[in-house]
C-alpha cells in the first residue's frame, strides 16, 4: 500500500480513535468489568483466569484481558493514565485502525470493476462514469467503516467486540486473498481464526464457516475454496492456538467455567434470552440502517448488487476470484445477519463484525454509474439522510431539552451552550453540499467528500459531548472512589471496613475504589441480602465478619434509594456526597435491626440464588 493511501488513513485512525482515548472515564456497567479483570491480571500476575471484585470472570476468553493488561504493566499509570482508560480502550482503538488499514490495502491490492449503472438498459458508452482510482476506493472503504456510528462507539470503549471485528476481518479478508492468490501464506486465515476464538468463543469458527459456505454457492466454487484453503490443516492450526487456555481453564476451574462459559454464555445466550435482551427477531434490520448512516442507501445497493440472481435453477455463474470481494462481502454480511438473527439473545455491539461487510459494498456502490435508476435513488437518498442528520443536530433546542436523567440533570443544558451541536449540523450540511457537487460531475470523489466533511464531526463534537456526558455521569462515581480511598480505617476495627453500593450499581466504583464492593438494588431483599453478604459471603480480598468485627460498613447510595422507607431511619454517619450519590458509615447492628423487622414481615433474601452476570 503506497505512502499517499496508507499514512492519510493513519491520520484519519488517530482523529477517530486514539484522540483524546483517555479523557474520559470507564463508561458503567461493562467497560469497569474488562478493565478491572486485566489490571488485576497485570498486577498479580495471573494471566490464566480473568478475576473482578473477588469473582472469575468466565464470560469472555482472555485475549482481550491481555492486552490491556500489557498496557497496565507499563510504568506511572497515574500519571499519564490516571482515569485507567488509555491502557483499556487501546486495543479496541488500535484493532479499529487495522480494519481501517486491511480493508484500504486489500481494494489497494485489488480493485474491483464497477458494475454497470442499470441491468435492463446500460448506458451509453459517453455517459460511463469515469473508472474510480483504486486510491479512491480502498480509502473510502476505510472511511465507510470508521465513520459507522457502531465502529466509532465500540471503537473507544473497553470490551472485547472491537477486537473480535478486528481478528475476524483478518480472518476472512485473508481468507477471501488466499481463494485469489493461493500460493500466498494461507495459514494467516486460521491463525487468526484461532486468535478470533481466544478473544470471544466458538462463534468465530461459525461466522467464518457460513461466509465461506454462502460464497462458495454464489460463486460455485466450493471445492475450490476447499483446496485453497485447507480446512482440516487450518483447523488443527486454529485449535493449536486457541485450545491449550480453554483445557488450562477447565483444568484449573472445572465444572463453573464449563457451566458458565459454555453454557450460560455460549450456548444458552443462543437457544434462549440472558441478561434480558429480548428482541424481535427484525431486530438487526434497524441496526443495520444505523449502523451505515448516513449511506445506508449505498449499502443496500452494494448488497443486492453484490448477492446477485441466485443460482436455485440454474448453475452458479462464477466470477474471476480476483473480481469476487464484493460477492464476498454481501455473504460476510448475510453470515453475520443470519447467525445473529437465529440467536435468541440479541444486542447491537453483535452486528459489529459485519460493519467491515458493509464498507466493502458501501465503496463498491459508490463506483457505480450515474445515470440507473438505482444509482440515481440511492444518491438521492443518501443525500436526503445527510440533510435530515444535518436537520436534526440544528433543531437540537427543540429536542435537547427533552432529555431526563436523574443522573444528568444539567445535561440538556450544557449540551445546548457548548454549542457543539451546531457544529455537527455544520459538518453534515457540508458533506451534504459537497457530495451533491461532485454528484452532478459524476465523479468517483462525490463519496469521498461527503466523508471527509463528516469526519470532523468526531473530534469537534463526539469527543466534547461524550466527554460532557462523563463529568456528569461518572465523575460523582469516581470521587465517591476517591473519598473512600481516602478515609482512615475506623479505630479499634479488627477488619478493613467493608464498603457496599446499593441502588443504582457501578461496577466503576469497584474499579476506582479499588478494593471489593458489594452490590445490592433498590428493594427489601437487597437490605436482607446485604446484612448476610457481611456475615457469610466468601470473595477473594473480602472475607466474612461479624458485627463484633467489622462493626460498621461504607454504603454508597443514591438519593433515590435513600429515600425508600426501608433505608431510612438507619442513623448512617454521611461522609460526602457528589451528583446523586452519598456515601454512609452504617453501624451494622442498625441493618441487622432493620433485617429482623423485614424478616418478620416475610421478606426473605435471595444473594445465594444463581445469577451467571453476577460480579
Amino acid at each position: 500500500m503506497p505512502l499517499q493511501l496508507w499514512l492519510p488513513l493513519l491520520a484519519c485512525g488517530l482523529v477517530l480513535f486514539l484522540w483524546r482515548l483517555g479523557s474520559s472515564g470507564l463508561v458503567d456497567e461493562t467497560p469497569p468489568l474488562f478493565a478491572a479483570s486485566a489490571r488485576a491480571m497485570a498486577e498479580t500476575g495471573d494471566w490464566l483466569i480473568p478475576r473482578v471484585n473477588g469473582l472469575p470472570r468466565y464470560d469472555k476468553p482472555p485475549l482481550v484481558y491481555w492486552l490491556m493488561g500489557l498496557g497496565y504493566l507499563l510504568p506511572g499509570q497515574e500519571l499519564w493514565n490516571p482515569l485507567g482508560t488509555w491502557a483499556a480502550r487501546l486495543p479496541s482503538a488500535l484493532s479499529s485502525i487495522a480494519v481501517m488499514l486491511l480493508l484500504a490495502d486489500t481494494l489497494w491490492r485489488w480493485p474491483q470493476a464497477p458494475w454497470p449503472s442499470s441491468v435492463d438498459k446500460p448506458e451509453p458508452a459517453s455517459s460511463a462514469p469515469p473508472v474510480p482510482s483504486a486510491l479512491t476506493a480502498a480509502f473510502t472503504a476505510a472511511l465507510a467503516f470508521a465513520l459507522s456510528p457502531l465502529v466509532l462507539l465500540w471503537g473507544r470503549i473497553a470490551v472485547s467486540d472491537a477486537l473480535l471485528c478486528g481478528l475476524m476481518s483478518a480472518t476472512l479478508l485473508l481468507s477471501w486473498r488466499t481463494y485469489v492468490a493461493p500460493r500466498g501464506a494461507w495459514w494467516l486465515t486460521w491463525l487468526m481464526l484461532g486468535l478470533a476464538v481466544l478473544s470471544k468463543g466458538p462463534v468465530a469458527v461459525v461466522l467464518l464457516g457460513l461466509a465461506l459456505l454462502g460464497f462458495g454457492w454464489l460463486q460455485g466454487d466450493l471445492a475450490g475454496l476447499w483446496r485453497r484453503l485447507r480446512p482440516l490443516r487450518g483447523l488443527t492450526l486454529t485449535a493449536l492456538v486457541a485450545l491449550p487456555w480453554y483445557g488450562a481453564a477447565l483444568l484449573v476451574e472445572g465444572e463453573a467455567f464449563w457451566n458458565s462459559f459454555f453454557g450460560y454464555h455460549n450456548l444458552q445466550r443462543f437457544s434462549v434470552v440472558v441478561n434480558n435482551h429480548l428482541q424481535p427477531w427484525w431486530f438487526f434490520l434497524p441496526v443495520l440502517v444505523v449502523a451505515s448512516l448516513p449511506v445506508t442507501p449505498l449499502l443496500l445497493l452494494g448488497l443486492v448488487r453484490g448477492v446477485g440472481p441466485l443460482p436455485w435453477r440454474r448453475r452458479a455463474q462464477p466470477l474471476p476470484p480476483e473480481q469476487s470481494l464484493t460477492r464476498f462481502a454481501a455473504c460476510w454480511l448475510l453470515a453475520v445477519l443470519v447467525f445473529f438473527t437465529a440467536a435468541a439473545t440479541k444486542l447491537p455491539s453483535y452486528w459489529l463484525p459485519a460493519t467491515p461487510a458493509a464498507a466493502l459494498l458501501i465503496a463498491q456502490a459508490a463506483q457505480a454509474g450515474w445515470g440507473g435508476r438505482a444509482q440515481r435513488l440511492a444518491w438521492s437518498a443518501t443525500l436526503a439522510l445527510t440533510l435530515l442528520l444535518a436537520a436534526v443536530f440544528l433543531a437540537g433546542p427543540l429536542w435537547v431539552p427533552a432529555i431526563n436523567d436523574p443522573e444528568l440533570p444539567t445535561l440538556p443544558a450544557e449540551i445546548l451552550a457548548s454549542r457543539r451541536l451546531l457544529i455537527a449540523a455544520a459538518c453534515f450540511a457540508l458533506a451534504a453540499g459537497l457530495a451533491w457537487f461532485l454528484r452532478r460531475r459524476r465523479t468517483p470523489m462525490a463519496l469521498l467528500a461527503l466523508q471527509l466533511a463528516i469526519l470532523p464531526f468526531v473530534p469537534l463534537a463526539i469527543t466534547p459531548l461524550w466527554e460532557l456526558g462523563d463529568r456528569l455521569r461518572g465523575q460523582p462515581v469516581r470521587r465517591m472512589a476517591e473519598l473512600v480511598r481516602a478515609l482512615p480505617p475506623p479505630s479499634g476495627q479488627g477488619l478493613p471496613e467493608p464498603l457496599a453500593m446499593v441502588g443504582i450499581l457501578k461496577p466503576s466504583l469497584h474499579y476506582y475504589a479499588r478494593q471489593v464492593v458489594l452490590y445490592e438494588g433498590q428493594s427489601q431483599a437487597a437490605l436482607l441480602n446485604l446484612n448476610e453478604r457481611l456475615r457469610l459471603e466468601h470473595r477473594a480480598g473480602q472475607e466474612p465478619s461479624s458485627p463484633r468485627q467489622a462493626p460498621t460498613v461504607l454504603v454508597v447510595i443514591d438519593q433515590g434509594t435513600a429515600r425508600l422507607p426501608h433505608w431510612q431511619g438507619l442513623e448512617p454517619q454521611e461522609l460526602g456526597s457528589d451528583g446523586l450519590y452519598r456515601l454512609w458509615r452504617l453501624q451494622r447492628s442498625q441493618l441487622q435491626r432493620r433485617s429482623a423487622e423485614l424478616y418478620a414481615a416475610g421478606e426473605r433474601p435471595n444473594w445465594q440464588d444463581p445469577r451467571p452476570e453476577r460480579y
